[in-house]
């Protein structure tokens, strides 16, 4: 199997997997991969469930679309993404329900729990909304992710990104656990913050966070 075959079916391993995960229903969301020249990014309106890995849509870096079925509408943040975030090797863009419910309240999350930090920052942002699949929402996408691998985007979703398709799934569902966790919180008063210099340790500790460490005895 060719290295593109093989993300092919990684891609539509994940996208099926967000489903499962409940981070999606149907056909909304979407998924994609760095890949050389451009991505693979899900086909627009067809579900995980009924795609096949041929299914896939490579987008050239000049925004090009090859295949037999259209990108997802919302290919221009994915290759915003890429073109300016040398890190990302996966995007994940889910409608989860806490995720999209924190967003119609255009809410940003505060550091409200030290693993706000996971996400790059001592807070994750809300997107400004622009109608889908505008060059305008990938330009507010672009700027609420700017230093951090998370945003959520204001009356739509949320957007992760990851170094791989594994990784960028499993910060997606990281992060709807930790928007549950705050609208739940919500629902008691407004939360008990974290200090700056408490963030500031748990985003210098995230450093290393997720990684195999000796053992030092």
């Amino acid at each position: 199997m060719s290295a593109e075959a093989q993300l092919r079916a990684s891609l539509l391993s994940t996208a099926r997997a967000m489903s499962a995960a409940r981070l999606n229903a149907g056909t909304a969301g979407n998924a994609s991969v760095r890949a050389a020249g451009g991505m693979l990014i899900t086909p627009s309106g067809l579900a995980p469930e009924s795609s096949r890995a041929e299914d896939m849509v490579f987008v050239h870096s000049d925004g090009t679309a090859q295949g037999r079925l259209a990108p997802s509408s919302e290919w221009r943040f994915h290759a915003a993404l890429y073109a300016n975030r040398p890190e990302a090797g996966a995007v994940v863009h889910t409608h989860a329900p806490f995720a999209t419910a924190l967003a119609c309240q255009r809410l940003e999350i505060p550091p409200f729990h030290y693993m706000i930090a996971r996400f790059g920052g001592d807070t994750v942002r809300c997107a400004g909304y622009a109608t889908f699949g505008t060059a305008a929402l990938s330009e507010h996408v672009l700027a609420a992710i700017e230093a951090r691998s998370a945003c959520l985007i204001a009356n739509h979703g949320m957007v992760v990104f990851g170094r791989d398709l594994g990784h960028a799934l499993a910060l997606a569902i990281e992060f709807e656990a930790l928007c549950e966790q705050y609208w739940r919180t919500l629902q008691l008063g407004p939360p008990v913050l974290l200090t700056p210099a408490e963030m500031a340790d748990a985003i210098a500790r995230f450093s290393w966070y997720g990684s195999a460490v000796p053992n030092e005895d």
